[in-house]
């Protein structure tokens, strides 16, 4: 049970409880990514973007069903703050919310009259704001979408007004933008670069932003580097650790940027978030399974 955790750091044996491995919950995905979860209902839903489908795990009796089908192959998902479900669709090339009477808006699809590339992921702040990346993947082929040209020159994280809805460009000098998270103050916002998937010298590493008045960003400095595969989806937790997959499960940083631990699930891990009524549940979404894993730290709300 001990070889799913790597310990670097004697800290990162305080977080994790070793004697209970990962629990595979569903395996029976192509590409399974988005989990987002609703602690009202106690369930979490989560994407298969090539078979394009949210799947929605019930808590209360462990069964997996099919929450929606034919949704546009949506990537990244989270929970805004009236616990509304935000999906970033591939094919649609857009954020879209779940309205609380099964209504779909869309939050964004375009950029100064342009097409979105492919939204991948999006996190929502404290003042209702949605910040979303854009990489191309969606449209590279039909596989997780529809193949398509881009219309920007570029991929890259956009914030959307809560007020006026405005989509506003913040960072444009990525290959490839992926996972991204807020700190607890939100002061610090972290983004993924996973240019390597694509490019052969491209990057795969995290960066570090600071966040100023009105939402100026500054800094974008390399925090991390994965030497396993990409970085993709992360969250952090209450003390600021980063919890983020790759190539190899779930690695944990602190916010100076050191390795402090593993979660080793032996196959590529897309995205996370942490869940149960004090958050101290983590879901993972890794190729074609779900896992859970009980830790000894809650996750931030978002």
């Amino acid at each position: 049970m001990f070889e799913h955790y790597e310990i670097v750091e004697k800290a990162f044996g305080d977080m994790v409880a070793p004697i209970f491995p990962p629990e595979e919950l569903f395996s029976q995905g192509l590409f399974t990514e988005g989990p987002a979860y609703f602690p009202a209902g106690r369930y979490l839903l989560f994407t298969d973007i090539p078979n394009d489908r949210i799947l929605r795990l019930d808590e209360t009796d462990g069964s997996i069903s099919v929450f929606r089908q034919d949704c546009g192959h949506p990537n990244g998902q989270t929970v805004d703050l009236q616990s509304r479900l935000l999906s970033c669709e591939h094919r649609y090339r857009r954020v879209s919310r779940t309205e609380h009477d099964g209504t779909i808006t869309t939050i964004a699809d375009s950029w100064r009259g342009k097409k979105l590339n492919s939204p991948n992921d999006a996190v929502v702040t404290s003042d209702g704001a949605v910040w979303f990346t854009d990489p191309t993947y969606g449209i590279l082929h039909d596989l997780d979408g529809i193949k398509a040209d881009p219309e920007i020159d570029g991929c890259h994280v956009y914030r959307v007004d809560p007020a006026t809805g405005e989509v506003e460009a913040k960072i444009t000098d990525m290959v490839m933008p992926n996972g991204l998270a807020f700190s607890k103050d939100e002061k610090t916002l972290y983004v993924v670069d996973s240019g390597k998937s694509h490019f052969e010298d491209g990057p795969a590493h995290l960066r570090a932003f600071d966040v100023g008045p009105d939402n100026r960003l500054s800094g974008g400095g390399v925090l991390a580097d994965c030497a396993v595969g990409i970085f993709d989806g992360l969250r952090l937790d209450s003390d600021d650790n980063i919890w983020i997959t790759a190539g190899d499960g779930v690695h944990c940083y602190n916010d100076s940027g050191a390795l402090l631990g593993k979660i080793k699930l032996g196959k590529i891990a897309a995205n996370l978030t942490f869940a149960g009524s004090r958050r101290n549940l983590m879901y993972i979404c890794a190729t074609n399974a779900l896992y859970r894993v009980r830790l000894k730290v809650n996750g931030l709300p978002r």
